[in-house]
């Protein structure tokens, strides 16, 4: 039933976009693969856009230039559910572990309702990659760089390399002085631009010197579409915005979200240090379109294991009311309403409504305070066990205050 009501939502609100950024990579790349100039010269027929990404990015989808137009479109969709799924998992089966849900059911739920969230479906929809960034960022933080691994950073790396954004993460790592993750993570993402130079020497100096600074080339900043701290300032004074408030706006969400990370850190709690980077460099980008806030859907989950986690009912009941606000908001299209129409007070206010949701998640979302049983000290206990060929791991509630893991959610 549910699976219905969730189909005929999307069928109702979700824009048709026909998959408009994979045609943009598609044809840029076969562009540049049949040597008809620079992958950075080619604009998609009747638009004003064309390729952004860093050469390596290019690079990494050449294959692209040999496969199908249909089947592109089926591996970029398959790859984005693939992905999404995987890390819903990681996010959610702590949580239903701990209260006794049916594990895989709990799974099927949030997997639906997830294809009702804005940023999700543009993702899919435009034919994105940012659910493929996302998950590069969060198995490199879960897998590797908590449990001390070596290669920690590397995912990192190559997600900057590919798109310059998931860079923030770096800089994650280094105030949190993980400062082996962060070296790794930015001798990745070096190497991977310095062999695209060498393979793709013009295309890299086009991209390096002249399409990076372009910004002409995404679109125009006031546009709705921008929910970014830019955005919002932009849409003060479309055809002059000012760059001083933003940059006093990024210095104030920097500061905020550089206290809540060294006291996530300071409690372990990885998955809290990862959804407050993911909005801050949301909020700070110069453009971060809908599809870009899939880095938020982590902080709205993360609510929910706080919430059952709470130790009194007003609590829970709060950050409950606090999650589902926050999802349905990023579910209504509500900002669309809005385009063009704000030049007055409370018009500007509402076309920048996911702005405001994402400043509110930065500053309040909870951070555990007690070192205990939670999402990555839990799925690190998992991979070991079944490492070890233990088939039940023990719930996180039977076991003493003493286990040792992380702390990812909940109320402290």
């Amino acid at each position: 039933m549910l699976a219905g009501v969730v189909f005929a939502f999307v069928a109702a609100l979700a824009a048709r976009h026909g998959f408009f950024d994979l045609r943009v990579y598609y044809g840029a790349l076969n562009y540049w693969a049949d040597g008809r100039g620079s992958i950075y010269d080619y604009l998609l027929p009747g638009s004003t856009y064309g390729f952004t990404y860093p050469p390596f990015a290019a690079l990494a989808m050449l294959p692209m230039a040999v496969t199908p137009w249909q089947m592109a479109i089926v591996i970029s969709v398959t790859a984005s559910v693939v992905t999404t799924v995987i890390l819903l998992y990681w996010l959610v089966d702590p949580v239903a572990r701990r209260q006794g849900w049916t594990r895989w059911y709990a799974l099927a739920i949030v997997v639906c309702l997830a294809a009702a969230f804005e940023p999700l479906r543009e993702t899919v929809l435009f034919g994105q990659v940012n659910m493929l960034l996302v998950f590069l960022v969060a198995a490199d933080l879960v897998l590797l760089v908590s449990r001390g691994s070596r290669f920690g950073g590397i995912a990192i790396g190559l997600a900057t390399a590919v798109k310059l954004t998931p860079g923030i993460f770096i800089v994650y790592l280094l105030v949190t002085k993980r400062w082996k993750a962060a070296i790794v993570a930015s001798a990745t993402a070096a190497l991977a631009t310095l062999f695209a130079a060498a393979v793709a020497p013009d295309a890299s100096r086009v991209f390096w010197t002249d399409a990076l600074w372009n910004t002409d080339r995404v679109g125009a900043l006031a546009f709705i579409s921008n929910q970014s701290l830019n955005g919002a300032v932009a849409r003060l004074h479309p055809s002059d915005p000012s760059k001083a408030l933003w940059v006093v706006a990024v210095i104030a969400v920097v500061i905020i979200w550089f206290l809540r990370v060294r006291k996530a850190a300071a409690a372990g709690d990885e998955m809290t240090g990862f959804a407050l980077t993911g909005i801050l460099g949301c909020l700070m980008s110069p453009i971060t379109w809908v599809h870009h806030l899939v880095w938020v859907g982590p902080a709205i989950l993360l609510l929910l294991d706080n919430a059952f986690a709470a130790r009194s009912r007003r609590r829970r009941t709060t950050l409950l009311v606090f999650m589902v606000f926050s999802y349905a908001l990023l579910c209504s299209r509500l900002v669309w309403e809005f385009n063009e129409k704000w030049d007055n007070p409370v018009g500007w206010v509402l076309a920048s409504a996911y702005v405001w949701i994402c400043i509110a998640l930065l500053a309040a979302l909870p951070i555990r305070e007690r070192r205990g049983a939670t999402q990555l000290g839990e799925l690190d206990r998992e991979l070991n066990s079944l490492i070890e060929g233990e088939n039940s791991p023990v719930p996180a509630r039977h076991r003493s205050p003493s286990s040792s893991g992380t702390d990812v959610g909940g109320a402290g």
